[in-house]
């Protein structure tokens, strides 16, 4: 199923304040901001940089290939008053307990968090997966110590399934399969 949804992924995705675009090299520098900031860039997968700079430019690659092999990737988010980029979101497919699954992702800088930003960029991926993608569910998986995140996948209906060891992190796996959104 998730293969014949690759095809269909477009960024310029549109809610009340916020626009997605594909990201680009040229992100880099922002994102090396982030890295810098101090605060949920603890949550983030270690890509093995030395630097924040080199960390920013690896997490880039990695969604730049995701878009080449058509595995979705996060996109960036856009503040339509301000034109900046003030985070990213998306969708993943990733492997989880040997299956093929379709994951929500979001980050926010640090100067955007407790706005509501990350509960309408998840909801509008949310909203493409099923509508656009013809998801079955979508699940997110999220730190154990990431609470705001926690909190965000509960504000859009997912709920938490269990814990499990991922990617040398312990997280729990939140879901919101179809029939469940279609009742939102």
């Amino acid at each position: 199923m998730i293969e014949e949804m690759l095809y269909n992924y477009k960024d310029g995705l549109e809610s009340e304040r916020l626009i997605t675009r594909l990201l680009t090299k040229a992100d880099i520098d922002v994102w090396e901001a982030y890295y810098l900031s101090g605060g949920r860039e603890k949550y983030l997968l270690d890509f093995g940089g030395n630097t924040p700079k080199e960390n920013a430019r690896l997490a880039v690659e990695r969604q730049l290939r995701r878009y080449e092999s058509k595995t979705y990737g996060l996109q960036a988010l856009i503040e339509k008053d301000s034109g900046l980029l003030i985070g990213q979101c998306g969708l993943l497919v990733e492997e989880l307990d040997g299956e093929t699954q379709l994951e929500l992702g979001y980050q926010l800088f640090n100067d955007y968090w407790g706005k509501g930003y990350a509960t309408e960029a998840a909801r509008m991926f949310i909203d493409y997966g099923f509508a656009v993608l013809d998801a079955t569910s979508i699940v997110a998986i999220i730190n154990v110590d990431n609470i705001s995140s926690q909190k965000v996948a509960s504000r859009n209906a997912m709920k938490q399934e269990k814990q499990m060891a991922y990617m040398g992190s312990q997280v729990f796996v939140y879901r919101l399969v179809r029939q469940d959104w279609v009742k939102l």
